[in-house]
């Protein structure tokens, strides 16, 4: 589905003169725009960059002998929580329609200092909040390879936009699986950085402790660039580590010792509830690693089973504490009202969406007086004993490989009515972001319809080299 260009290919053939940045960008807008017109559009952006687009690309059409940089020329999307200057921020809400970033975020600083081109941003589940990309106020995302079908979210759009091919590359943000369950649904690679590996200055928050920006491309070496450009310690963000990896994408082809790998296989993420086609994929994977030298061990993440509803505590209680600066006030939608109190009720009863006004609710239930600590307190000590269970793990292992999903892609409108199973999609994703690691989803293949399997390969923190060496070598021995 997502044949084009990699990276690598659109930097070397605009630097060595045999591809016209401007002819690249004016097809993938040809692409967006006639997607747009289509019967059933993927609907994959919320603003398209046209005019600015077409001008950086001639600028560099013009330039190109002078100019450098590990992005020039390449086209990429950006989730619209994350602020590009001079553009619509939205966050797929209808609180947000009218708003214009006044600033670039710090990871599109980066982006732009590289040479890299922003096409547009992504549509995406309102506010992050969502696993299907159903609650954006914009519209129902579609999967590239079944139109009838969700493309997971929140970063749907981002993982759409290259599967579909509308750009090469995209930036997502992950809370809880939001860049590796698209992916996966969407057969792209999307990584989840350690966190703190990579700024959130310029992202809107939706769980402060568990939000990571990261890169969704059409292969490992395409991520492994695009973490090179935007990790590394920002003083704009107080979350940011003083970490830096250089020479990221070029230490990816560094030989590994197979042999000297351990896997872990939790017997928590292999079960029957699991879709038959991916169980399979993926045994037919650890088959080829064990082949080539790699020990796989059974291991146990018995605190597992709490992972959802620690989550849905946790990302709920920061969420209505973050979504309470929209308020109608300092920007954004505005209801008119005839008191301060109006204004606030009026303007998110209006601005926010159904799922949206659950979480805050839920939220603000779980952090109120009466319920603090049985709730909230009680879901931070669990989420320790999670994240001792990684510890101990990974004291015994290398690296830990599940499926990224339950299911391959859902129809879409097939789980908007039950929330409690939508937010199941994500038991295989929200450990990553409590316990503040890195993982991978990787495509390892098709199911009987024809949609694409993911595999996730869950990293030791800031090993992210490690985990990309890693999953490279597994995508050569696959392809």
């Amino acid at each position: 589905m997502h044949k084009g260009f990699t990276i690598s290919e659109v930097v070397e053939g605009i630097k060595s003169g045999k591809l016209s940045c401007y002819e690249l960008v004016s097809e993938y807008l040809k692409k967006i725009k006639e997607d747009k017109n289509s019967e059933y559009p993927i609907n994959a952006f919320i603003t398209v960059n046209e005019d600015e687009a077409i001008k950086s690309a001639k600028r560099i059409d013009e330039n190109r002998s002078s100019l450098s940089g590990k992005l020039l020329g390449v086209p990429i999307a950006v989730k619209d929580n994350i602020n590009v200057e001079g553009l619509p921020t939205t966050c797929g809400s209808r609180i947000l329609e009218k708003f214009i970033s006044v600033e670039d975020a710090t990871v599109i600083e980066k982006l732009k200092k590289q040479g890299g081109i922003v096409i547009g941003k992504t549509n995406m589940d309102e506010f992050a909040m969502g696993s299907s990309n159903e609650t954006s106020y914009y519209g129902v995302v579609r999967n590239p390879y079944d139109r009838s079908r969700v493309p997971g979210g929140s970063s749907g759009g981002s993982a759409a936009s290259v599967a579909g091919d509308f750009c090469v590359a995209s930036l997502g943000s992950d809370t809880g699986g939001s860049i590796r369950q698209p992916s996966a649904f969407c057969g792209v690679v999307g990584l989840k950085p350690t966190y703190g590996f990579v700024s959130r200055y310029g992202l809107v928050a939706f769980g402060s402790s568990l939000d990571q920006i990261g890169p969704i491309t059409k292969n490992v070496k395409d991520a492994s660039i695009l973490l090179e450009i935007i990790s590394g310690y920002d003083p704009k963000d107080s979350t940011s580590v003083k970490f830096n990896i250089t020479d990221l994408s070029e230490r990816l082809e560094e030989k590994i010792d197979l042999s000297n790998i351990v896997v872990g296989l939790p017997e928590e993420y292999f079960t029957d509830n699991i879709q038959k086609d991916i169980l399979e994929s993926i045994n037919t994977v650890i088959k080829i690693l064990e082949s080539k030298g790699v020990k796989v061990k059974n291991i146990s993440l018995p605190m597992t089973k709490y992972a959802i509803p620690t989550y849905y505590i946790v990302a709920p209680a920061e969420a209505s504490s973050n979504l309470s600066r929209f308020d109608g006030i300092r920007y954004g939608l505005r209801e008119e009202a005839k008191s301060l109190k109006e204004v606030y009720y009026n303007t998110k009863t209006v601005g926010f969406g159904k799922e949206v006004k659950r979480r805050i609710m839920l939220g603000n239930y779980v952090l109120s007086a009466g319920y603090y600590d049985a709730y909230y307190l009680k879901a931070l000590k669990v989420r320790t004993l999670i994240k001792n269970d990684f510890k101990k793990a990974f004291s015994e292992v290398d690296f830990i490989i599940t499926p990224t999903t339950p299911t391959t892609a859902f129809k879409i409108g097939e789980k908007v009515s039950n929330p409690i199973e939508m937010y199941l999609s994500d038991i295989f994703t929200v450990t990553v972001n409590l316990v503040g690691t890195c993982a991978i989803s990787i495509p390892v293949g098709k199911d009987r319809n024809n949609l694409p399997i993911g595999m996730q390969i869950i990293g030791k923190p800031f090993e992210d080299l490690e985990l990309l060496k890693f999953a490279h070598c597994i995508e050569s021995l696959i392809s």
